[in-house]
């Protein structure tokens, strides 16, 4: 009698309240949010059994350490007490480091992407307890965000059948819109064509890039236009390509003084940079840069290729044999770019007046900043120019040049960035490859050792002999301990670098390795209906689609079937090609952003399908 009534009490007892759990995280964005008076939760089994419990919502917040918006977002409302009070109380508060848990950022994003039309971070997603997702905004400011907390709690209390019914049903009208049908094959010419079409209808032919808003750098289209140039030759697309790579290369995008290129710019201009530098940026940009050195024999891009990976050889080194994530958008004291901009008086203060004038032509810093701050240094005029225009020496100006460089690089080591230590297994996978293609075709030495270090990094801190980990940190104790499960992203960005590295050193062990990862990656992350970016999601919906988009990084899934068409393993060979054609609807309806799957049909070659169609197509041209 007594144990069923204290059960009973049990059923009925308020679930306990939730604490902070992120207080000396190993990863430096959730600890920033260890201070916070929201309970916030680490994503796990723990967070989703007890929304399930209390029947409330899950609150999933995502960003990453050098977002400028995260850090708003956070000042103004994860530390207001009144707006932590409202979460803790009605909500389940989730804090994601987007780079810890790639894959379900990349569900949540898309989500919001498709359910409102725009999507980045800070990315903030309400979900039923059984992780569906129900609302999904980006920043919000302190006002709207307290008034949707009010609202949305009122509604699931009073409607919470009826939401849950709505979020299954969003969720089964979203994924039916993502399938498409089965199309007929084309000829890979017919491919290139369509790739070539769909890039100039977005093109932005004045300023280069895509489209007329902020300027993401967009590497992996870049990179197949590039190689669609080499292939396929078109004096508008090499225009528009010199045009966007110019532009990038010499205005706020770059970090003129010391070198690696920003995330990318808040206007159409490539003026106003958002200041955070993240390590694949400088891998694929890099990478970019070096092919089209080569493809149109510019050697000032051979000079952005290598300054960037001088850049990150230089700066971006981890304590455990990898790169780091990240160097932070704000500076020290809070102030957005602040590392990187020089007022008046910081440039006379450092060079005087005469070595402040030179400083102002050569990195175009006379003209008005768009900054409320100082002036961010920019490509001006060239030591040709300045030393015609003075009556000077051009060999003696360079000398000064170099030298009042070096005096702003001294200066600006002074101030404070914050920087996100986390050393990730894609992303470091991305730098493998950027080093050892370099490496490859400079022989340099400093890339052939960088691109060696990773190579053991990956191999002996990432891999444990049977699965990849995503990240390694150092704790709160100094020790450095695993971090994050690794996403079908990471297996194929780290399959990549060890692949371009093999063909550095030659050595089969590289190759053995490569064909273990593949094996892996294949055996986790495709199934019947295709591709699942995690293979022991806590999301239902998370499910298994033919393509992955294109974004910022490669799509992994046409990585992996380029990795595996290239690989010495009939299997792998066998359910590449399959893979290539399960997703062709998607590469032949938008080949810009599948540009990886356009480019795994490209490498499959014809279609047993289209090799009838060529075969009767030549039938019936006979004489």
């Amino acid at each position: 009698m007594i144990l069923r009534l204290l059960l009973s009490l049990a059923l009925v007892a308020p679930t306990a309240a939730l604490e902070n759990r992120l207080v000396d995280h190993p990863s430096p964005y959730l600890a920033m949010h260890g201070q916070d008076p929201v309970a916030w939760q680490d994503w796990g089994e723990d967070a989703v059994a007890h929304a399930r419990e209390a029947e409330k919502l899950l609150f999933v917040s995502s960003g990453y350490f050098s977002c400028h918006w995260c850090h708003v977002m956070q000042r103004e409302s994860y530390q207001d007490p009144e707006i932590a009070a409202l979460l803790n109380r009605h909500f389940v508060p989730v804090k994601l480091d987007r780079e810890l848990h790639g894959a379900l950022d990349a569900y949540l994003i898309d989500y919001v992407r498709q359910t409102t039309g725009q999507a980045g971070w800070p990315l903030n997603v309400f979900l039923t307890p059984e992780g569906y997702p129900l609302i999904g905004a980006t920043y919000l400011r302190p006002q709207r965000f307290r008034e949707l907390l009010v609202r949305l709690n009122r509604v699931w209390a009073e409607e919470r059948d009826r939401m849950r019914s709505l979020a299954r049903r969003t969720q089964s009208e979203l994924r039916g819109r993502g399938r498409g049908g089965t199309v007929a094959p084309v000829s890979s010419a017919q491919l290139r064509r369509a790739l070539l079409g769909q890039a100039l209808e977005f093109a932005n032919l004045l300023e280069g890039g895509f489209g007329d808003q902020s300027r993401f750098p967009m590497a992996p289209q870049l990179l197949a236009l590039l190689e669609l140039q080499a292939a396929s030759p078109d004096p508008r697309l090499a225009e528009f390509l010199q045009l966007t790579l110019d532009n990038m290369a010499s205005q706020g995008l770059r970090d003129h003084l010391g070198g690696g290129f920003f995330r990318y710019t808040v206007d159409p201009g490539w003026q106003v940079p958002h200041f955070e530098k993240m390590l694949y940026t400088q891998a694929l940009l890099s990478e970019v840069y070096r092919l089209a050195a080569d493809l149109f024999g510019r050697q000032d891009y051979a000079e952005v290729a290598r300054d960037t990976l001088q850049f990150v050889a230089r700066e971006m080194r981890g304590p455990q044999g990898g790169f780091i994530a990240s160097f932070s958008a704000i500076d020290g004291a809070g102030e957005e770019g602040g590392v990187y901009l020089w007022s008046d008086d910081q440039l006379r203060a450092v060079l005087g007046d005469v070595e402040t004038a030179l400083a102002r032509r050569h990195w175009g810093l006379q003209d008005i900043s768009p900054f409320d701050t100082g002036y961010l240094p920019r490509r001006g005029e060239s030591v040709a120019s300045i030393a015609a225009a003075l009556e000077r020496d051009p060999d003696t100006l360079s000398q000064q040049l170099d030298q009042i460089h070096r005096k702003l690089l001294t200066a600006r080591a002074a101030r404070v960035l914050p920087v996100d230590d986390k050393e990730l297994g894609g992303w470091n996978g991305l730098m493998l490859a950027a080093f050892s293609n370099a490496a490859r075709r400079w022989g340099d030495p400093v890339f052939h050792a960088a691109a060696r270090d990773v190579r053991e990094f990956l191999r002996g801190r990432l891999w444990d002999g049977r699965a990849l980990h995503r990240a390694v940190a150092i704790d709160a104790c100094g020790e450095s301990r695993p971090l994050g499960r690794a996403s079908l992203a990471d297996y194929a960005y780290v399959a990549y670098g060890i692949a371009e590295y093999a063909r550095l050193s030659g050595d089969k062990s590289d190759r053995d390795f490569l064909t273990e990862l593949l094996t892996v990656a294949w055996q986790r992350f495709h199934g019947p209906s295709g591709w699942r970016m995690d293979d022991e999601s806590l999301i239902p919906a998370m499910t298994e689609g033919p393509a992955m988009r294109d974004g910022a990084l490669p799509a992994p899934s046409g990585l992996l079937i380029r990795l595996a068409l290239a690989s010495d393993s009939t299997e792998l060979v066998g359910k590449a090609k399959a893979a290539a054609e399960q997703g062709r609807g998607r590469a032949q309806a938008e080949p810009l952003w599948y540009v990886g799957h356009y480019a795994a049909l490209l490498a499959a070659g014809p279609s047993a399908a289209q090799s009838n169609v060529n075969r009767r197509e030549s039938v019936d041209q006979r004489p």
